[in-house]
């Protein structure tokens, strides 16, 4: 595996071009996310330096903007709350300290090579629990976007103190906030080719409030320190120390799952293919010493990514920029950024929550399957008001016994017993011969296809005949895959069988198959004699055990 992503000099140009565009659009984008952590502003900066940085050296997609996003800013606020609550002045320093443990996950999933796993569940559920945190971000931004201090306790505190927040609304601060929406929303195209809307309503709205706006109770970002980063050293409580670990494995989980996904939308954009594994452990890096820095987590960024490929950009050299301007821009301008009015970071927040939320399935969601939809409804809510492990967990759950059972009941036709020929049996002319002159003292048991463990009930119902015949043909020659839970149900059968003393021959052709049979014990069962590899060879030998037994005479 190569230490390094992908650097072409040949696309300089594109990729300078590309840097530029993406570090302005993460510019306001790091300031919202840092505000809405409760982290500050400045971590939000360090994240997407810092994160970029290493994701950009590397990571696996050589297009890809990694930075703060939506998601992993909505854990972290949830995690700041609440160790900020129980430890006044450690909790921060043990919110970071949750963000390394997110990124020695991500290193730990890219070492072990999982990465192709990662994206393997549900769409109903993906969709869910994005849409329910871009819920969340929508929720827990209302109030700084009116002009009133966030509450405590998170998405139910914001609820539950709605009431309140309606009632000391800012009408200067509502309108700054729509304004920046508005901005966002219909800025025309061309001029969103050169210039994001989101800086150009950071920037309008942010002079229209200094040099227009009278109220001098604007709540404004303030002076913030934005100088080198100091190292913020693990930190940890024996009573948190659980919680800690699994708010890290969730952060790192989640964003993995956002990096991998932005990863594919770069695929398809670049025809070309990304490298799940190695993209993890750049992440997890980035992550790692993003917390060792103070900054906010991150993952790879839809918009930064799509802008940096539109823009040109052929290589991880682009993110290299990206991060060499925004540092500059960063440290170089930071006076500027105090006069910021903090309802125009809301603004930009809200309209990031708004572009979360899975549009495009919730207009189909009645089109789709009852259970896709509930499933995907189930989800979200479960992730806005309980938490976003059980709802994946639940989402998943349900929707792996959905697709079980509906594939189990296909696979269930596949299962056939047979005692005489009736056209369900793939036998030629002689096998078929063989058959009618048992005169119905051989079950045939014929299997094809994926036998999972869902099947074996089926299997099962299909036992009952045994009783009515001497001689038990077992055909898996036409099974591409047996699951242990099914192998184990044959076994049963075949116990079974030998107690009513009936006579039993096992069709095996793959030697995988066999294997697994044997591994599982099948030779204190059945001799060598008893398996053979074809049909004919098959009811031969059921005809030999069946005349030897003195059962068929002809």
């Amino acid at each position: 595996m190569k230490i390094f992503n992908t650097i072409n000099r040949k696309s300089l140009k594109g990729d300078i071009l590309g840097g530029l565009t993406a570090a302005i659009v993460s510019l306001p984008l790091a300031l919202a996310f840092g505000l809405a952590s409760g982290a500050g502003p400045e971590a939000g900066l360090y994240g997407a330096i810092i994160i970029g940085f290493f994701a950009a050296l590397f990571g696996g997609t050589p297009t890809l903007i990694s930075e703060p996003t939506g998601p992993m800013t909505v854990i972290m606020a949830a995690v700041v709350t609440a160790m900020v609550a129980r430890y006044p002045e450690t909790g921060l320093a043990m919110a970071f300290t949750v963000v390394m443990i997110a990124g020695v996950t991500q290193i730990l999933f890219g070492v072990l090579k999982l990465g192709k796993y990662i994206t393997l569940m549900p769409y109903s559920v993906i969709s869910g629990f994005m849409s329910g945190i871009g819920c969340i971000l929508i929720i827990i931004q209302f109030a700084p976007a009116v002009g009133v201090t966030a509450p405590s306790g998170g998405v139910t505190g914001a609820i539950i103190a709605f009431p309140d927040t309606l009632s000391n609304i800012s009408i200067t601060e509502l309108g700054m906030a729509l304004g920046t929406l508005l901005l966002i929303l219909f800025t025309p195209r061309r001029i969103k080719q050169w210039v994001p809307p989101q800086l150009i309503a950071l920037v309008v709205i942010s002079l229209v409030s200094v040099f227009i706006l009278t109220d001098p109770d604007i709540k404004r970002i303030g002076e913030i320190d934005v100088s080198l980063p100091s190292l913020v050293f693990p930190t940890f409580t024996s009573e948190l120390l659980q919680t800690m670990i699994l708010d890290g494995i969730v952060l790192g989980m989640l964003g993995c799952i956002d990096s991998m996904l932005t990863s594919v939308i770069a695929d398809n954009l670049t025809r070309s293919e990304h490298k799940s594994d190695k993209e993890l452990i750049g992440q997890g890096l980035g992550n790692l010493f993003s917390g060792l820095f103070g900054g906010l987590p991150g993952a790879g960024a839809t918009m930064g990514t799509v802008v940096n490929i539109q823009t040109g950009a052929k290589s991880a050299l682009s993110g290299l920029i990206r991060v060499f301007i925004l540092t500059v821009a960063v440290f170089g301008a930071s006076g500027l950024i105090s006069v910021i009015p903090i309802a125009v970071l809301a603004g930009i927040a809200i309209k990031v929550g708004i572009d979360i939320l899975d549009w495009s399935f919730i207009k189909r969601a009645h089109k789709t399957s009852k259970q896709t939809s509930y499933i995907m409804y189930a989800v979200l809510l479960l992730t806005v008001f309980v938490d976003l492990v059980v709802a994946v967990g639940i989402g998943v759950f349900i929707a792996n016994i959905i697709t079980i059972e509906k594939l189990s009941a296909s696979q269930a036709k596949n299962i056939k017993a047979i005692s005489d020929v009736d056209g369900r049996l793939p036998l030629n002319k002689e096998q078929r011969s063989l058959l009618n002159k048992a005169q119905g003292q051989i079950l045939y048991f014929y299997l094809s296809g994926t036998m999972i463990f869902g099947v074996s009930k089926a299997l099962s119902r299909e036992l009952g005949s045994l009783g009515d015949h001497h001689a038990l043909i077992v055909d898996l020659s036409d099974v591409s895959f047996l699951d242990d839970t099914i192998a184990l149900t044959i076994e049963n059968l075949i116990k079974d069988a030998q107690e009513l003393d009936k006579q039993v021959v096992m069709l095996v052709n793959k030697p995988r198959t066999k294997d697994k049979l044997m591994h599982l014990g099948f030779e204190t069962l059945l001799t060598d004699a008893d398996f053979v590899y074809d049909r004919t060879q098959a009811l031969t030998l059921a005809h030999q055990k069946l005349h030897n037994a003195g059962v068929l005479i002809d």
